[in-house]
């Protein structure tokens, strides 16, 4: 590593994360794991310690994905979320991953034996409108037409509104009626915050774990610590006099002498330009970052206690994540997931 600019992982917090998460939830038979997106940032070497904990299936979002942590854990279960294409089913195949079926069309119009010996989910439109089958003569066509359905399932798309949320229950039991889901392996409902703020029902025995494996989203009761923090260092300091302007568009401009320091880290690493004006930490004290930020490099404004080599706090942990989120207006899933694969990540 030549430039002193990473993402710290801590593997241990991830594991007493989901060991808090596995016990509260020993309920369920199944618990996936969901490394989607490069464990969200967090990078492949996340996924030994979810196991450790108790998490007995993967989920990710596509085959390329499937194929990158199964080289990594060639017996665990992985379920793959999204549509896989028909040129990829031999491949799946192979790679003993599980398939989402999500609309008619796709299993009718498939090759001849495409699915055979491939477990596969049915995934249930509920509301999201995103992927699943709302119309369940439809759903029962496809499982008639399936040699291995393995489970079923649904996505929680507004956990924030218990009548969405009732609602959307509802519906998975109104079109899955004309199927013996008694009979289906793996039922599941709830990603993190679902499972988190609403009781099991009666006829789900699987859970899926996101981002609150990494401490987001939960009850502070639950204890769960922060995973993920951005580090740099500063490598220069630059002395601008009042009048003087700083980066791409001059768009700060010095009313007084003030210190900048130069940090290594820039949009192509994912702190995009819209982080201008928010705070990054050094020697544990908040500084403003000023000025455009650019491919590779950003400003901090500062004091005369900071030094070249001083280590820079881009994001300090799940607390200032979420503060960098409100800032930028979106969601801790972006701050982490936009966190580029040019940042070594480093495990402790």
């Amino acid at each position: 590593m030549y430039r002193n600019t990473y993402a710290e992982i801590d593997l241990e917090a991830i594991r007493h994360n989901l060991e808090v998460l596995n016990q509260k939830f020993s309920n369920y038979d199944y618990r996936f794991a969901v490394v989607k997106a490069d464990c969200y940032g967090h990078g492949l070497k996340a996924i030994q310690p979810m196991l450790d904990a108790g998490c007995n299936y993967l989920a990710v979002a596509t085959l390329e994905e499937a194929l990158e942590v199964r080289e990594l854990h060639p017996e665990t279960p992985i379920l793959c979320l999204g549509i896989i294409p028909y040129s990829g089913l031999d491949k799946a195949k192979e790679n003993n991953t599980t398939l989402t079926i999500s609309n008619l069309d796709y299993v009718k119009n498939a090759p001849n034996q495409a699915f055979s010996g491939i477990k596969t989910h049915l995934k249930v439109n509920t509301g999201m409108n995103r992927l699943g089958f709302k119309d369940s003569a439809e759903l029962a066509e496809a499982y008639s037409l399936l040699e291995n359905v393995e489970g079923i399932y649904t996505h929680i798309y507004d956990t924030d509104s218990h009548e969405h949320t009732e609602a959307q229950i509802q519906k998975f039991q109104e079109l899955t009626t004309q199927l013996p889901l008694n009979e289906i392996e793996i039922v599941h409902t709830g990603a993190s915050e679902a499972t988190l703020n609403y009781p099991k029902p009666d006829f789900v025995n699987a859970c899926r774990f996101g981002i609150t494996m990494y401490g987001f989203y939960a009850p502070a009761e639950l204890g769960l610590e922060s995973t993920f923090s951005l580090k740099s260092e500063v490598i220069q300091i630059n002395t601008l006099e009042a009048g003087e302007s700083l980066g791409y568009g001059g768009t700060f401009i010095a009313n007084e002498t003030t210190k900048i320091a130069v940090i290594p880290i820039g949009y192509a690493d994912g702190i995009i330009r819209k982080n201008k004006g928010r705070n990054v930490y050094i020697n544990n004290q908040p500084y403003e970052i000023v000025g455009n930020i650019c491919m590779d490099m950003l400003f901090v404004k500062i004091d005369n206690t900071v030094k070249v080599g001083d280590t820079v706090e881009l994001l300090r942990d799940k607390e200032h994540i979420k503060e960098t989120a409100d800032y930028l207006e979106t969601i801790p899933y972006e701050v982490l997931c936009g966190i580029s694969k040019r940042v070594p990540r480093i495990y402790k």
